[in-house]
């Protein structure tokens, strides 16, 4: 044979070696890979660090679901195969159970947890009963009677999951087809029938989530800076944060910054973000969504008659990200604003607003909390006592059922607390609660649109979901309509222009519908940008603040809503849209007003939407903490927390051998490699023999 012919036999060999290596992946014959997975992550701060994470190649162990809490036992103690991964129904997700499993000694691999597709009977809360403790106003030096939540413990379901450490990984698991797969190779492989010991195979999961922070924010950012010596520096962790979205019902000169001469404003706030123990489905639908649709639809209301009838004051919408974690927007802003670094400074504010939890207030009425330490001062006091009796007077007309607690009870948390620590200003924070939080679900993963009851009739199709105006939309616009009303009367409107300020009940049924359910709706893509649009799923929204490099969909969405319900279309190009000097009133300029293009939608007979241009003054803010700006990791008085990176988020099962028979395959692999060696090492030494051409001498003659 030539050495041609070798060539190409040897080249169809390899190549069919590929094509079945590709076609036929030995990986992909042995492991099932689970979607729809939500890892824990580590989280850290200048103290120390919270969360979950994997070894460096991921974790191992054999599958077995928990099917009470007597059952512990099992993988704790007498179970035959550890390590486990422990698989656990939702009612079985709690912190007894929990620091059971961390406190294990190394016989616990993993935990995945099922979420359920209806939410438990009673309460569950992962966050702390004092939220944001040690970052509000209510200090030693403030108020010591009022310090660490004296008398109001604000969040009693609170058990501190979410602030736990733990070594093994820990996933949530979506109840589909998946976790019934799951649940079917358990059943063949692991389940012990009549005390029989379960043999080999067996069904076994690996879970992934190696995370490269460590300690704690001072010492991941210390080893992620690239000013130091390494030639090579790894980001290691990311600060939380976000985008603050602002704007107001007259433009303030964006390109300005400090006090504003003649300019008062009454802010009206909202916090945008949520969390849970598990990051992915933090929908906060009472405690952060319910405040900031509120927000968004009294805006709405205001647009007009601001626009008709301006009150000689400036209402400032803003809305919050990463109040959750230390309040970092709010702290940000005041932050910015101290430092000359915002379009006003904190003199220019007259009095605030903020909208707290409100999508539970059927049960409890509304309640408007001030702070009693501010109301010492008597020019506080007075201020406080108008802007609550217009809650009263307002309330009244429109049959709210609205409370006051007792003047010596603190705020709750709030974005307002971070105000008061820079200086006194008169304020009110209404929520769905007197004392502890009605929300039984606080900062977990089911506090979501069942929680708030939104349910529609059987039958209906997505579009007709949509469109329909649930009870809790209706109670959600009254309550838009008293903060609206509430604001122009605060910022001197005139009080017989109230009557035709009025929020829509299917614009907040829309927003509920786009924040709680899924972004993917008529609405939510005809006001974002054709760019947009490929983010819009089937799903909600995530309302976790995440790091500070991109604006997460939430911040996007309210940014498109806020503009959508409060500015204008102007007739320009799309090239013009967004370009700065394209206006010749200077009232018109990018200085005062933000311009985006939107998708729109289609017109009758037409093929393509119907884009055009948006006026409004939304603005972005930079939501960072101030303790990352000015290099004070171990800061005592901005938020620290960060988040660690990670490489692979990965969650696969598998059938496990015995260990007899993994000792049998190496041993083979290895009588079969020495077998090769010689095979190998005798064809070496015959070379010349075996593989002689067998040619003539070159000097045969014939």
């Amino acid at each position: 044979m030539d050495l041609i012919s070798t060539k190409w036999i040897i080249h169809l060999l390899l190549c069919g070696l590929f094509y079945g290596v590709s076609c036929n992946s030995v990986e992909q014959k042995i492991y099932i890979n689970l979607n729809d997975t939500v890892p824990c992550v580590r989280l850290l701060n200048a103290t120390h660090q919270i969360g979950c994470q994997s070894s460096l190649g991921g974790d191992v162990g054999v599958i077995h679901f928990l099917e009470s809490e007597q059952n512990l036992e099992y993988v704790l103690t007498t179970g035959n195969n550890p390590p486990y991964m422990v698989i656990l129904e939702s009612h079985l997700f709690n912190r007894d159970v929990m620091m059971k499993l961390k406190n294990a000694s190394g016989r616990i691999a993993g935990v995945a947890v099922i979420k359920p597709n209806s939410n438990p009977v009673g309460a569950f809360s992962p966050h702390t009963t004092c939220p944001n403790e040690n970052t509000g106003v209510y200090s030693e030096s403030y108020d010591p009677a009022l310090a660490h939540c004296n008398g109001t413990m604000w969040n009693p379901n609170g058990n501190g999951l979410s602030y736990e450490e733990f070594s093994f990984p820990i996933f949530s698991l979506k109840d589909d087809n998946g976790t019934e797969v799951i649940r079917q190779c358990y059943m063949d492989h692991n389940r012990a029938v009549n005390g029989s010991v379960p043999v080999y195979p067996l069904c076994a999961m690996e879970l992934s989530s190696h995370m490269s922070a460590v300690t704690d924010t001072v010492t991941c950012m210390r080893r992620s800076d690239t000013s130091g010596l390494s030639l090579n520096p790894e980001q290691v962790c990311d600060p939380l944060g976000n985008y603050n979205v602002w704007g107001s019902t007259k433009g303030l000169n964006n390109s300005a910054s400090g006090h504003s001469e003649n300019e008062t404003v009454v802010i009206a706030a909202a916090r945008l973000d949520s969390r849970a123990f598990f990051h992915g489905i933090s929908l906060g639908a009472d405690s952060g969504t319910s405040g900031f649709i509120t927000l968004l639809a009294a805006a709405g209301a205001l647009a007009n008659v601001t626009r008709e009838a301006p009150p000689p004051r400036t209402i400032l919408y803003a809305f919050f990200q990463g109040e959750s974690f230390d309040y970092i927007g709010s702290s940000r802003m005041v932050y910015d604003m101290q430092g000359d670094k915002f379009p006003i400074d904190l003199d220019n504010i007259h009095s605030l607003v903020e909208i707290g939890q409100v999508g539970l207030h059927a049960s409890e009425g509304l309640w408007v909390h001030t702070d009693p330490v501010s109301r010492r001062n008597d020019s506080i006091e007075t201020e406080v006592k108008n802007l609550t009796a217009i809650f009263r007077s307002v309330a009244t007309s429109l049959n709210i059922s609205l409370g006051e607690p007792d003047v010596s009870q603190p705020l709750p948390p709030a974005s307002f607390q971070r105000f008061l620590r820079a200086q006194p200003i008169p304020g009110v924070v209404l929520t769905d609660h007197r004392t502890s939080f009605t929300n039984s679900f606080f900062e977990s993963m089911y506090d979501n649109a069942e929680y708030l009851n939104l349910t529609f009739p059987a039958g209906l199709s997505p579009e007709e979901q949509f469109n329909y105006v649930t009870d809790t939309a209706k109670g959600l616009a009254k309550v838009a309509t008293l903060a609206a009303r509430t604001l122009y009367r605060q910022a001197g409107g005139a009080e017989e222009r109230l009557a035709g300020i009025n929020a829509d009940e299917l614009t907040v049924a829309h927003m509920l519908y786009g924040f709680l359910i899924q972004t993917k709706n008529p609405w939510f893509e005809a006001i974002v940008s054709p760019e947009d649009l490929p983010a819009l799923r089937d799903f909600p929204p995530e309302h976790y603040v995440g790091v500070n490099f991109n604006s997460n969909s939430s911040t996007k969405l309210v940014s498109y809503v806020f503009a959508n319900l409060t500015g204008t279309a102007v007739n320009v190009s799309r090239e013009n849209c967004s370009s700065s000097g394209k206006f010749e009133d200077a009232a018109d300029s990018t200085d005062i007003n933000s311009y985006t293009w939107v998708r729109g939608v289609t017109p009758p007979n037409a093929t393509e939407p119907a884009g055009y241009c948006v006026r409004s003054t939304t603005r972005l803010a930079r939501a960072e903490s101030p303790a990352f700006l000015l290099g004070e990791f171990n800061s005592s008085t901005y938020s620290t927390w960060s988040e660690s990176r990670w490489k692979k988020i990965n969650a696969r099962i598998f059938l496990v051998a015995g260990h007899d028979l993994e000792m049998l395959t190496l041993g083979v692999g290895l009588a079969v490699l020495l077998l090769s060696l010689l095979i190998t090492f005798f064809v070496n030494a015959k070379a010349d023999f075996l593989f002689s051409s067998g040619r003539e001498p070159a000097n045969a003659t014939y």
